[in-house]
């Protein structure tokens, strides 16, 4: 640990999830955790994002914070300098996952549509209003294609599943456990169901992050809202959870703090730079 202009630190990083964590339903960054991260970067530590989104969706963020450390993206399927572009870390769904699925894509409910991520781009076959609103709120740009087979099968970073309705969920994720053996499956939002590679997770890109970086997981703290922050929060040293997150994140959380549009982040910040 070291000391800083602003206080002493009593961990050296802060990972922090973005929707629902550090971003508010507004989509901007709660203005008072955005004053806090600054401030624990005043003091000589380090911030991460890790999310679900991808590159074009967390640039901005990134960008806004004045961040040059690798992003955490995918929910772990990929560590990325965002201001250059170079993947330090990737995973893909492995080819006989992607065969199933594609299948399994034809038996789902109408009121479901797939988003699949390649090359850093997000791809769909049909924009379903679901799909165009998930887009939309992560600022992102469809590339519609005409079939699944135009992706190359040993490039495929994940596959969301935007459900219409969150009663969709449990059934979605039935069928896919079912379909589709050698991936991990997480819930990032109420409506949205992720198909990683096997053994991603935010929890696993830390690790590997940290230990690239010679930074112990006890001198990091870790704080999201939703169960794909289950296992980040579980492997940081300090692992915090929003007031107003999921239940099981509250559960499992060393600390819970205030709701997100309250500076969820900021209270977090407080605790580790006095």
């Amino acid at each position: 640990m070291s000391a800083g202009a602003t206080g002493v630190r009593t961990v050296d990083w802060i990972v922090t999830d973005l929707d629902g964590t550090l971003v508010g339903r507004d989509l901007e960054i709660v203005q008072s955790s955005g004053t806090a991260l600054r401030r624990f970067i005043a003091a000589g530590g380090t911030v991460v994002i890790a999310t679900g989104r991808g590159e074009e969706a967390a640039l901005p963020y990134y960008r806004a914070l004045g961040l040059t450390t690798p992003a955490i993206l995918y929910n772990g399927a990929r560590i990325v300098d965002l201001g250059t572009g170079a993947v330090l870390h990737r995973r893909c769904l492995s080819v006989a996952a992607w065969a199933r699925l594609t299948m399994l894509f034809d038996e789902l409910p109408d009121e479901v549509g797939p988003v699949v991520f390649s090359h850093g781009r997000a791809h769909a076959v049909t924009a379903s209003r679901p799909v165009q609103e998930y887009a939309r709120r992560d600022g992102i740009v469809l590339t519609e294609i005409a079939a699944w087979g135009e992706l190359p099968f040993d490039d495929i970073v994940k596959a969301m599943l935007i459900c219409g309705r969150p009663e969709l969920m449990d059934p979605v994720e039935e069928m896919v456990s079912a379909g589709v053996g050698g991936v991990t499956l997480v819930r990032s939002e109420s409506t949205y169901l992720e198909v990683l590679p096997e053994g991603t997770g935010k929890g696993a890109a830390l690790r590997e992050l940290a230990a690239a970086r010679g930074v112990s997981l006890s001198d990091v703290a870790a704080i999201g809202d939703n169960p794909n922050d289950l296992d980040m929060i579980r492997v940081a040293g300090l692992g915090a959870a929003v007031g107003d997150g999921a239940d099981a994140v509250r559960a499992a959380a060393d600390v819970v703090v205030g709701p997100c549009a309250d500076g969820a982040v900021a209270d977090l910040v407080a605790r580790v730079l006095p």
